[in-house]
């Protein structure tokens, strides 16, 4: 367990779209938190307070995952203030800034996404995964999981969002890595896939999609919500889908299904 009487996450992207669904999902459940982002303090406060209101502590560090440095200042401030991690929640990612042709795409683009997407994400979690390895170590009670938010462009391809596709398909290989490397010390690993997902990150697109979804691109027929993916994770960290590390969870309202 963590430093305090409830089991603690560290959420990352946690303040908006699916990540903050996600934390807001596990502060119901009583989990202290650990949330970061990119936008100031300031900016993020009203946040910050409706997740308190759930009683649990709720933290925030500006970190860009993108930058190593960055990163282990966020491991050291999740330390500090929780002490261990139960629930590591790898969320925070991006998009191109511009949506660009295959062939057309920029080498500055691709480096920018692989950096967020899939570097910052994979030793981020090597770090978290040594200390909750060293304390179920020494502890066996220590319950502890990770969880990768990807995304169906793991496997769908988008040939104007290449470098956005290969982050998370990057990202999918290394959810199945750190299962096989961590089942042996109990920990496991799961990668949630979330298909159209109506966020900031999708706003621009909203109409083309309205028109897709109500043409069955979606069998479900509907926008997903952040809190679908918010409750399959708090599931999952949960422990109420055990024995099945490395499985791929998808909230997509069936997109994924191979129809004729």
């Amino acid at each position: 367990m963590s430093a305090t009487a409830h089991p603690s996450a560290l959420v990352t992207g946690g303040t908006r779209g699916i990540g903050l669904a996600v934390a807001r999902a596990l502060a119901r459940d009583g989990w202290d938190l650990m949330v970061c982002g990119l936008r100031p303090d300031a900016e993020v406060a009203p946040v910050l307070a409706s997740l308190r209101e759930s009683g649990g502590a709720v933290h925030y560090v500006v970190a860009d995952l993108a930058s190593p440095r960055e990163r282990r200042r966020l491991v050291d401030k999740v330390h500090e203030r929780l002490g261990a991690i139960n629930a590591l929640v790898n969320n925070a990612g991006r998009a191109p800034r511009v949506r660009a042709d295959l062939l057309e795409a920029t080498e500055d683009s691709f480096e920018e996404l692989l950096r967020t997407n899939l570097q910052g994400p994979y030793f981020l979690t090597q770090a978290i995964a040594r200390d909750q390895v060293a304390r179920r170590a020494q502890d066996q009670a220590f319950h502890a999981s990770i969880v990768f938010i990807t995304s169906v462009s793991a496997e769908m391809a988008s040939t104007n969002r290449g470098e956005y596709c290969v982050s998370k398909a990057g990202l999918a290989m290394a959810v199945k890595l750190f299962a096989a490397r961590l089942a042996e010390h109990g920990i496991p690993v799961y990668e949630v896939r979330p298909g159209i997902i109506e966020t900031d990150m999708t706003a621009s697109v909203k109409d083309v999609y309205d028109r897709r979804i109500a043409d069955g691109l979606v069998p479900e027929r509907r926008w997903g919500q952040p809190e679908d993916v918010g409750r399959a994770v708090a599931a999952l960290v949960r422990g109420e889908v055990p024995y099945a590390t490395g499985s791929v969870i998808n909230v997509d309202g069936g997109l994924s299904v191979a129809r004729l």
